[in-house]
């Protein structure tokens, strides 16, 4: 026989298109349409549903970048069409070929009942099935003109990210509003060819099922008249019976598909634009859901929920309906979809916190699962976490994004820090928006790395961030799927029936241990500096809060603001989002965040004014306290208390014979040069120099940065092959104050300028960096260059509860790949005996490399901190403007000196007026035992909640003391529950004795007496 096949497919291609795909509406009428420019901001659905309004037609343009226009749409249906299915076909001027990211709606009833969303690929409101005819057909769109950011040329720079930039023009032409006859036959003739010609793409050529469908389409085709398609669609269906019904081999790979619309908190759309997204969506999703009964759909961030639950009561009754009926799944247990590199210990627990109780408090349900589909790699320290919040699986599809190197594994253990295993899925099919093509369900099959010892693999399908979630399309394509030879099965489950599935087939799945780096998006780490600010010093601000808060109310009755912290932390864990925190978002996104935590700041430091103040005794006495917020001795202030310090004596600064100055303080002896870079600095008890031979350390250099696409996220490796160090000086001046002494070093280049702040203090070997950039540069990376005369092959980086190893060398292409790394408080190097440390405030973006001198042997390690980079899309102002840094470099420092030196740096002792010590409500006995958290339990019973973790990997016992009278004591999750079959710590006196395992946390919750 010939090789007919490129002919049957180029035909089913195109009578698809131009004659079967039309007659799915075979007949239509125009509907009358109204609209009502909203300026501004959107309004209440009452007040949309109400305004007055204005004609429009097909044809005209409508919507403002970000503005919201409410179209009247009515007719009347034919009475010809009475028995028939009929539809109102409401395109608002959508681009099929970009499911999401562009204009959307949401259809309304006049009594403000919410329909469903109107999205690219989901244009659709049913009307009546069958209709008498003669009926009245009146529904209001609520429209958003959102701007398309990501277009078809993506990543130019544009001024549409921002409402205050974005201009008046309309943004799109209204397309369709029609009533229409939906013929359901034609539509499934339209469902089997797509399933069957897709699935025949991907079966192999030489194989009888690939022909076997191709002569069952040519059939098909055969019996379709082209100019009574509607009349004929029966007779071309019934040619495709057979092959349809041909059961999947037993040896088939099984998929369990789940509805799913990954909806970001905020990216090309700021945070309001998001709650109506959420809402648009989840309408969808309900009514899908009454109409298809084997349907189930999950969504995460308990934040989306609280936001419809609060803005849009009317689709929220719907979805809590639809989650008691067990269909509407809420998963993943986490107040967002957060980045998990950059958030603190503290804060990636509360994630899990907020997000599970809200999820129990409103429908009683416990998540098992965390879900992260597209977050951007994953600390080391997360799976702990996971498991102290009560879940035990992970789901992320984002490392097959990887540029470099292929995970070995979709299904596997993913081991943390301390030891912690948590049964993690890459879904093979490659993607979170699975629309169900055969291309997919293939690749899925094909892609699954664990054959023969594993079956199952999960598929998130839907249409994400405005795209409207799944389709009636997709879930007719799953049914025919569900069992057919040559596919993959495909059945509709919750992620839990997935992963008890999966977990119970793979006992002994293979394990990876440390983080899941993603060798993409790397810049994230650093873009919109403002925004890592604003969220550390949250985070830090928070700890504070809790602390002196819980520490007045055990002491002085203090009122603990129980519900200004709940609230307060919903804020700040919101703007982790794994868009926001990462400073991959429009201007709108980061100036709101700015004018945000400066609100979160004010209101925290107002609690932690309150509480010391109050804790402080008589402020007219005249004394000064110094209050340490820090979990370690600090000056002898114990770590949570307060007491009154002398200062030290001061130290010694002086002239540089060969230019720049001196700086002494009998530990550490600092040479800077007359360039302003730090030439040496000797730690004078080790007798060690800590700077490279010939080298200089704080040497500020600058890259261009101008990636290969995506330019917030993306930093690429040819960064490196050019660079210039700043070293031109404006200025260098000597410094003295309180007893430290410094130099002031001022820098201008391209357009910027950099004044840096040198100081040594007394008493401590540690030089402090304080940097600020007036930066107005364009595509351009800033680093500040530490080159370290130390010999380390491996260097530890600061992520939750504890530290994490990453080589220097670059052995393979897995560690080639990291060469922009995540540190949170502190990086470490150590040869044995003595180490340096390079903590920070707010940096997170680092690189490490080694070179071997050949001029005098040994080896220089570098690393090099990320100060500033200047990216153009999506924000074409990124960075803009005065930055301000701090840094120090410690000398000597073993792994517990650099956990201590980086809660310093980002917990300033505060000063406060007052005549009474504060002793620490609770203490430790062991500084390798971090206190991370001291606050009353969230249920308001009084009880004091204390979680501490081992820091320096080691094992550890430890006595932690309580200052106040013990009753009650349990060990407990992180959402402050009491722990079954957890080992209660035995009492020692006031306090209790424990020992720790290397990076182990553990949250105790004393009762008091």
């Amino acid at each position: 026989m010939h090789d007919d096949r490129s002919l049957v497919e180029a035909r089913l291609k195109r009578v698809l298109d131009e004659r079967i795909r039309p007659a799915v509406y075979p007949e239509s009428v125009p509907l009358d349409v109204a609209v009502l420019t909203v300026p501004g901001e959107p309004v209440p659905v009452a007040e949309g549903l109400a305004g007055p309004t204005v004609p429009i037609a097909v044809g005209d343009r409508w919507g403002a970048p970000w503005g919201t226009s409410w179209f009247r749409v009515s007719g009347t249906v034919p009475q010809a069409w009475a028995g028939r299915t009929v539809e109102a076909l409401l395109d608002l001027g959508f681009d099929e070929n970009m499911p999401g990211f562009q204009c959307e709606g949401l259809v309304y009833r006049p009594d403000g009942t919410p329909v469903k969303g109107l999205n690219p690929r989901n244009q659709w409101v049913r009307v009546g099935a069958p209709v008498a005819g003669g009926e009245e057909v009146l529904l209001h769109i609520e429209a958003a003109s959102n701007p398309v950011i990501l277009d078809y040329h993506p990543f130019l720079p544009t001024r549409l990210g921002d409402k205050e930039t974005a201009g008046s023009e309309p943004q799109y032409t209204l397309a369709r509003m029609d009533l229409a006859v939906f013929d359901e036959n034609v539509w499934n003739l339209v469902q089997d060819l797509e399933v069957l010609g897709e699935l025949m793409q991907e079966l192999p050529v030489d194989g009888a099922r690939r022909w076997d469908l191709l002569r069952a389409i040519g059939r098909a085709l055969d019996a379709v008249d082209l100019q009574d398609v509607n009349g004929t669609a029966a007779a071309a269906r019934a040619e495709l019976v057979d092959v349809l019904a041909t059961p999947a081999e037993p040896s088939a790979h099984r998929i369990s598909a789940v509805g799913h619309a990954h909806i970001d908190s905020a990216w090309l759309w700021p945070l309001r634009e998001t709650v109506r997204k959420v809402a648009r969506t989840t309408s969808n999703m309900t009514a899908l859901l009454e109409d298809e009964p084997d349907f189930v759909f999950a969504m995460s961030q308990a934040q989306q929920f609280a936001w419809i639950k609060e803005h849009r009561p009317e689709v929220y009754a719907k979805v809590k309906k639809a989650v008691a009926d067990g269909r509407f799944v809420p998963s993943g247990g986490m107040w967002v979809e957060s980045d998990t590199n950059m958030p603190g210990s503290e804060a990636m627990a509360r994630q899990f916190v907020h997000g599970k109780r809200f999820f129990l408090d409103e429908f009683g349900i416990e998540n098992d699962e965390a879900w992260l589909p597209d977050t951007f790699g994953f600390a080391a320290g997360l799976p702990q976490i996971i498991k102290a919040a009560g879940s035990k699986w992970l789901l992320t599809q984002k490392i097959s994004w990887s540029q470099t190197n292929k995970f070995p594994h979709h299904t596997f253990q993913w081991e943390g820090i301390d030891g912690t295993r948590i049964f993690t899925h890459f879904p093979p099919v490659d993607t979170y928006n699975c629309s169900m093509k055969g291309s997919e369900i293939a690749h899925a099959a094909k892609n699954f790395k664990d054959k023969g010892v594993a079956q199952h693999s999960l598929a998130p399908s839907g249409w994400g961030d405005g795209g409207g979630g799944t389709t009636r399309e997709m879930i007719a394509k799953a049914a025919r799927m569900r069992s057919l030879e040559g596919s993959a099965t495909v059945t509709w489950e919750t992620p839990t029936d997935f992963f008890t599935k999966a977990e119970a087939e793979y006992p002994n799945a293979p394990v990876w241990v440390g983080e899941l780096y993603l060798e993409l998006h790397r810049a994230t780490l650093t873009s919109q500096a403002k925004t890592k600010q604003g969220n550390r010093r949250s985070e830090h601000l928070l700890r504070e809060a809790e602390m002196w808060a819980a520490t007045a109310a055990v002491r002085t009755g203090f009122p603990y603001p129980y519900e200004e912290l709940d609230r307060i932390w919903k804020t700040v864990l919101l703007h982790q989002f794994h868009d926001i925190l990462p400073g991959s978002s429009i201007a709108w996104v980061h100036r709101e965040a700015e004018k945000t935590y400066a609100a979160v700041a004010e209101e925290l430091n107002a609690i932690v004014d309150a509480a010391q103040r109050a804790l402080a005794g008589d402020t007219a006495a005249g004394g000064t306290l110094l209050f340490n917020s820090a979990p370690h001795l600090r000056g002898g202030i114990p770590a949570g208390g307060a007491a009154t310090v002398t200062a030290g004596s001061g130290g010694r600064l002086a002239p540089r014979e060969a230019g720049g100055y001196v700086l002494d303080n009998g530990l550490l002896q600092v040479e800077i040069d007359g360039r302003g870079l730090v030439v040496s600095a000797y730690d004078i008890g080790a007798e060690r120099e800590t700077v490279a031979p010939g080298r200089a350390a704080n040497l500020l250099q600058i890259h261009p940065d101008f990636p290969n696409m995506w330019d917030a996220w993306d930093v690429d490796a040819f960064y490196r092959n050019t660079v210039t160090d700043l070293t031109d000086l404006d200025d260098l001046t000597p410094v003295e104050e309180d007893g430290s002494v410094g130099v002031r070093i001022v820098r201008s280049f391209g357009d910027s300028k950099v004044t840096q702040l040198l100081t040594l203090a007394p008493g401590v070997k540690r030089l402090d960096i304080d940097t600020e950039v007036d930066w107005h540069e364009t595509e351009k990376f800033l680093k500040a260059a530490f080159p370290l005369d130390i010999h380390a092959e491996r260097y530890a980086s600061e992520t939750q509860f504890g530290h994490f190893y990453r080589a220097t060398h670059t052995n393979t292409s897995w560690e080639a790949a990291k060469f922009e790394a995540c540190n949170h408080r502190f990086v470490h190097l150590e040869e044995p005996g003595w180490g340096v440390a390079l903590v920070n405030d707010s940096t997170y973006g680092h690189d490490v490399t080694r070179t071997v001198r050949a001029s005098t042997a040994g080896t220089t390690t570098t690393v090099r901190v990320s100060l500033l980079r200047a990216p153009r899309f999506p924000d074409p102002e990124t960075d803009q403007g005065v930055h301000r840094f701090r840094h120090a470099l410690v000398p000597g420092a073993t792994i517990g000196d650099a956990v201590r030196e980086g809660f310093r740096i980002n917990l300033p002792e505060r000063r406060v007026a007052g005549d009474r010590a504060v002793a620490p409500l609770v203490t430790v006995d062991n500084d390798a035992v971090v206190v991370s958290a001291v606050k009353l339990a969230d249920d308001a019973s009084g009880d004091v909640v204390v979680r501490l973790y081992e820091s320096t990997g080691g094992r550890a016992r430890v006595r932690l003391g309580a200052g106040f009278e013990l009753g009650d004591l349990a060990v407990t999750d992180l959402l402050e529950r009491p722990l079954a079959g957890a080992t209660v710590p035995e009492r020692a006196g006031d306090g209790v004795q424990l020992t720790l395992r290397p990076f182990e946390l553990i949250t105790l919750r004393f009762g008091r007496s």
